[in-house]
């Protein structure tokens, strides 16, 4: 499987598609605003990256204003939330076979762009 989950209109996300070998060609493309994110795919990607708290944004707006900066959050929480709402999840997440990419680090983005060599 070969899936890149982001926003069509994060210039970050453009990127680092654009980026990548033949600027992403041959990637399923997954808008997670307009398409959501499936909870099992979301389990699959807690499966690869080792938790839900990893795939979780803590830069997104609603993080503060929802007071979630002051909440213990547990996995379920994390879980719960990226389900409910899209800009919790770290973005990209760039899926290439059994290997998941999850953000914008430099090194994510070099170690992405390896495997699809």
């Amino acid at each position: 499987m070969k899936k890149i989950l982001h926003l069509p209109n994060c210039s970050t996300c453009q990127r680092i598609i654009n980026s990548l070998p033949d600027g992403g060609e041959g990637f399923e493309l997954h808008d997670i605003k307009s398409e959501g994110i499936p909870a099992a795919l979301l389990d699959m990607l807690k499966e690869s990256a080792g938790s839900y708290e990893s795939l979780f944004s803590k830069r997104a707006m609603k993080y503060r204003s929802m007071g979630l900066n002051e909440m213990e959050l547990s996995e379920a929480d994390y879980r719960k939330y990226i389900l409910e709402e899209y800009t919790f999840l770290k973005r990209p997440v760039i899926i290439i076979d059994e290997k998941v990419f999850v953000g914008s680090a430099k090194k994510t983005v070099e170690a992405a762009i390896a495997a699809t060599s």
